[in-house]
């Protein structure tokens, strides 16, 4: 079934066997999942593709679980590639495309990689789970560890929007609310795996497999577009994991020779008041110090210290890419023009994807005729207090609903 091989540190290239469960290298580094691209070559083609799974499991080979037994899934992945030609008219650009990840399990891209972290749980036999998260990666653990009928533990912020908190909630997992933000919760999660090894740490990196699972999306995008990649690609950013899965994933395509075109530039949005990656990436460095106070309502971008930076802004050079950031409102006000022009409410992160696009095209980083996929990573249902906001009041029963909304819980 997989062709896995080994498990590689991302910085210091030690290799370590993926028969063991592990977090970090010990060096600090991320793992990252290495196969036999060779046999894999020589055993599967594209044209087998089509006979697979209607999830993204029909990309088992270069997913890790050994034991179709394990596999854990609610049917994530193909997700549509959705050709966007009127709000690519209004921003000019004539090749525009949507990869809405709202249409995932749990309504966001996090079902793919919780899909994949889960099932290597039970392959390894680990039993209870926890996790920092902002929202998203949170609901997706909860329902995955249901499924599998696996102990999920959350630490989430307090002010985590309440559809995530409910959800987890209703999965059965243990939720805790954290006064103060990711990387608070993430303190806490490891002090409990400290405590108890019984406890296994999936936060984002902290593990090899999420980024598995994450990194389906660029092979989707490949077959999508007829195992051709497009000239860039616009994600959002806050731990990273989508953007080095989608990077990694490219790499491997081009190994197996399925797309003889080249990879993408990658493109990685952040928020205004959180942009550790967009800093260090204009300051030309290998790594991106924490970000200070950081606030966005955007809660998935609201990342002050990535795991994965040195990886991130890596794929970003590499790839002749950028980064770049937005405004909570523009990002918000893009959402809503998402939604008029092609009928998708966005999340917040996406929306800062859309509202990136302007200003790409407008300064001449992307040209109006390039192929262009900008990636939803969920679904806007999820933030209805936050696009409230920005909706116009036009009569006072209309006042009254939206004021409802945006009462404090």
């Amino acid at each position: 079934m997989t062709t896995l091989s080994h498990l590689e540190c991302s910085q210091c290239k030690r290799q370590h066997s993926p028969a063991e469960r592990h977090n970090l290298c010990e060096c600090g580094g991320p793992l990252l999942a290495r196969y036999d691209l060779e046999m894999a070559r020589r055993n599967w083609n594209r044209e087998w593709i089509r006979t697979g799974p209607d999830s993204m499991w029909r990309w088992a080979p270069v997913l890790p679980v050994s034991t179709p037994a394990s596999i854990t899934s609610l049917g994530e992945g193909m997700t549509p590639l959705l050709r966007a030609p009127r709000i690519g008219a209004a921003m000019g650009a004539s090749q525009l495309w949507i990869k809405d990840e709202s249409q995932n399990p749990t309504g966001t891209f996090k079902a793919r990689g919780l899909s994949c972290a889960v099932s290597m749980a039970r392959e390894l036999g680990i039993a209870r789970l926890a996790m920092p998260s902002a929202g998203n990666a949170g609901s997706a653990l909860a329902a995955y560890a249901a499924a599998s009928r696996l102990d999920a533990r959350i630490f989430m912020p307090a002010d985590t929007p309440l559809a995530n908190y409910i959800e987890c909630k209703a999965a059965g997992a243990d939720v805790t609310l954290v006064d103060g933000l990711i990387h608070d919760c993430g303190r806490r999660v490891a002090e409990l795996a400290g405590n108890d090894e019984a406890w296994f740490d999936m936060s984002t990196l902290n593990e090899p497999y999420r980024i598995e699972g994450t990194k389906t999306m660029a092979y989707e995008v490949a077959e999508q577009m007829n195992w051709r990649a497009p000239d860039a690609i616009i994600y959002p950013c806050g731990g990273g994991a989508g953007l080095i899965g989608m990077w990694k994933a490219f790499e491997e395509l081009e190994q197996l020779e399925w797309i003889p075109g080249g990879r993408p530039k990658m493109i990685a949005v952040q928020a205004e008041g959180c942009a550790p990656i967009v800093r260090a990436f204009e300051r030309g460095v290998a790594q991106a110090d924490p970000w200070e106070d950081a606030s966005t309502l955007a809660s998935g971008l609201r990342v002050p210290e990535p795991l994965g930076d040195i990886l991130v802004l890596r794929a970003l050079r590499e790839s002749g890419g950028t980064a770049i950031a937005v405004s909570d409102q523009d990002m918000l006000d893009a959402g809503l023009e998402l939604a008029r022009h092609e009928g998708i409410l966005p999340s917040p992160e996406g929306a800062a994807c859309i509202a990136a696009l302007r200003r790409l095209l407008a300064a001449g980083v992307l040209a109006a005729d390039e192929r262009i996929v900008v990636f939803n990573t969920g679904t806007g249902l999820k933030y209805l207090e936050a696009y409230s906001t920005r909706l116009p009041r036009q009569h006072s029963g209309e006042q009254d609903k939206l004021g409802g909304l945006i009462t404090p819980r």
